[in-house]
């Protein structure tokens, strides 16, 4: 096969599905219960030097929970995959926790505006940066799932994007047609927040998945924080519901409103005026790191992150909030 030309990117993770099968065959398959805590989850885990994903969309469904926690033990020099990353970014990026990024949706808060932590991070040359558009890193997540070395695709090519990127641009052997070949990205460790799981891992997932289906079958190691424990019974009872089967699942961690400050679709609504505070308190460094200190560093688990933000009866009116508005969009969806 004919490689026409390439990306001067760095290919971070070793595509060849054969040697990633070294590391899968000897994960253990079994239906054991897996029930742990954050903090224990992340120790057993989450190392230094190893490449991390983050599960979730932007400010949706991400597992906060266990991002502070990576922030509290002192992760460093890790890979990062940031696709559809926004605050789960922002939080990384003010920890100083990976030194090397395969980028595609980073540094913008949706409509919030830019993180300037993130973007001072960056720019500091600390972090070997790897292009990416969001959907070929997508890609790398279903090559690696599907378990090839790359998929062909007719993105990237004649772009900027491409330049940076690590793809090649390979000749088909079928048509002669000219593809961008996306490598297979296989990270050491996902963490994905979920609405239901047992403790066996089995978990659901509410609306849309974005990634996580490929993700979870693409990494070694897979972290659920869930917003409930249910029964084995429950999930046998409609298994067309489970998204990531135990049996790919390392940890699992109830971690009810694990994804606050962030949104998770029927459970609860954003705290923007929260995320607001951590954009105001990233203009000044000394502020930053008192606002580090006391929301993430001196907390020891995300229920004492909540209470300093108004506790159950601000999680309440956060559901509230979710709820009208996904009961308006149903309503709205039916007349259409």
């Amino acid at each position: 096969m004919e490689i026409l030309k390439e990306g001067i990117g760095s290919l971070f993770g070793d595509p060849d599905p054969d040697h990633a099968r070294e590391f899968f065959r000897k994960k253990s398959r079994k239906m054991e219960g897996k029930l742990m805590t954050v903090k224990d989850a992340v120790e057993k885990f989450v190392h230094d030097g190893e490449y991390l994903a983050s599960g979730g969309f932007g400010s949706n469904r991400i597992s906060t929970v266990a991002l502070h926690e990576i922030l509290r033990q002192g992760r460093k020099n890790m890979g990062f995959a940031g696709h559809t990353t926004t605050h789960d970014f922002q939080i990384l990026s003010a920890g100083k926790v990976f030194n090397r990024l395969d980028a595609s949706y980073i540094v913008g808060l949706e409509a919030r505006g830019l993180s300037n932590v993130a973007r001072k991070y960056l720019e500091g040359g600390n972090v070997d940066i790897t292009d990416w558009s969001n959907y070929a890193l997508a890609i790398r997540f279903k090559a690696a799932a599907m378990n090839v070395s790359f998929l062909p695709l007719r993105i990237l090519m004649g772009t900027d994007t491409f330049k940076y990127s690590a793809a090649k641009t390979i000749t088909c052997p079928f048509t002669g047609d000219t593809y961008a070949a996306i490598p297979a990205l296989y990270p050491d460790v996902a963490i994905i927040h979920v609405h239901e799981a047992d403790i066996y891992g089995n978990a659901r997932i509410k609306g849309i998945t974005v990634a996580d289906f490929d993700l979870s079958r693409a990494a070694k190691k897979v972290i659920i924080t869930a917003e409930r424990i249910i029964s084995n019974d429950e999930i046998r009872r409609d298994p067309a519901q489970t998204v990531i089967p135990f049996y790919l699942v390392d940890a699992v961690c109830e971690a009810p409103y694990g994804g606050y400050p962030s949104n998770v679709a029927y459970e609860y609504f954003s705290d923007e005026e929260h995320l607001q505070e951590w954009l105001k308190a990233e203009k000044d460094t000394e502020t930053l790191k008192e606002f580090l200190d006391t929301n993430i560093y001196n907390c020891k688990n995300q229920f004492d992150y909540i209470n300093l933000h108004g506790g159950i009866e601000k999680m309440t009116a956060l559901r509230k909030k979710e709820l009208q508005y996904a009961t308006r969009e149903k309503a709205e969806g039916g007349k259409k």
